[in-house]
């Protein structure tokens, strides 16, 4: 984003949103060709995203929840490696420079920037012809060496993930109307699944704490069940999940209650941005102590087993249900 004198339409469109949100000593005010980020002794954990319209985001979604999506799905992918923000650069493709959008996107950035620490850098400006984007790459720092990769999970220790799965598929399915939003009767309850969808809830207060205690961890964006296989493939290990004991929020077990969702269509759903990992067993008790004082919820859905299949996803009944998807899929 770098600047100078404002003297094109970009140049204006940065100078008059972006520069007053990147007010980070190293953005040098977005004045020059790069910014500079200071390691501190730590290692970098640099982590990118990108959010497209029509396809993370809907056309009609208001640009304030679309900024903090952005930068939120980055700061999800920090938390689960472990690491505290650090700062993030910022990619916009936009089909014309609108200023009743660009003022609230620009706002609600910047007020993200500071409630999680996280200061805007820099980054690009660019038009398109096609959907809008949004792409972050966030840093963030961990004690070297000190990363939780996906890699580390060994046989008998707890699956664990933090908060509820699903509500963000369920609020799309809210925003799209159909059977679920004619379910969803509660206006208070459909306000918080679309919220769920459109404004994630990073776990940055819990980035320590995995740091601590977990042996590997990802976040949850793409499915709780295919980023379990991922997570499972990678460690070399295979996992056993009580579908039971999955966390719902009170909305979502109301729907599948009444059939009207399936707990399968949840943990395939996507976009939950909670924290998945694995826990030896005898940590599982400090890390929930330790997940409780920052105000987090945490759930053991499982085990990690030895092997190389698939995790399995075992009913109330002891059966294993086959999923016929596990995860969102971009292509």
């Amino acid at each position: 984003m770098a600047s100078g004198k404002p003297a094109s339409g970009e140049d204006s469109l940065i100078a008059r949103y972006f520069r007053p949100i990147a007010t980070d000593p190293g953005a040098f005010q977005l004045d020059d060709d790069a910014a500079a980020l200071r390691a501190n002794g730590d290692d970098i954990v640099v982590t990118t995203d990108a959010i497209v319209e029509g396809v993370h985001f809907l056309p009609d979604d208001p640009p304030d929840t679309i900024a903090r999506k952005a930068l939120r799905v980055n700061l999800s992918d920090l938390a689960a490696k472990g690491a505290t923000p650090a700062g993030f650069v910022l990619t916009l493709a936009l089909r014309s420079a609108d200023e009743g959008w660009l003022q609230p996107f620009a706002t609600a950035l910047g007020e993200d920037a500071v409630q999680f620490g996280c200061p805007l850098l820099g980054g690009d400006t660019v038009s398109t012809p096609g959907p809008a984007m949004i792409s972050v790459t966030a840093f963030g720092r961990v004690p070297a060496g000190k990363m939780v990769r996906r890699s580390g999970a060994r046989p008998g220790e707890r699956v664990m993930v933090t908060g509820t799965i699903g509500d963000a598929a369920l609020g799309l399915a809210v925003l799209k109307g159909g059977k679920v939003h004619a379910a969803a009767s509660d206006a208070a309850a459909r306000a918080m699944l679309v919220g769920r969808y459109r404004v994630p809830q990073p776990r940055v207060r819990l980035a320590e704490i995995v740091r601590a205690h977990a042996s590997a961890a990802m976040d949850v964006s793409d499915g709780l069940a295919g980023d379990l296989a991922k997570l499972c493939g990678v460690s070399g290990v295979s996992a056993v999940i009580d579908l039971a004991s999955i966390p719902l929020s009170d909305a979502a077990r109301d729907l599948v209650s009444r059939g009207v969702a399936g707990v399968e269509a949840l943990i395939a759903g996507g976009d939950d941005y909670e924290i998945l990992c694995t826990i030896p067993e005898d940590r599982v008790e400090a890390f929930a102590v330790a997940a409780e004082s920052v105000g987090i919820a945490v759930s053991s859905i499982g085990t990690v087993v030895g092997g190389t299949s698939a995790p399995k996803f075992i009913d109330q009944q002891g059966r294993e249900v086959a999923l016929e998807r596990l995860s969102y899929s971009h292509f």
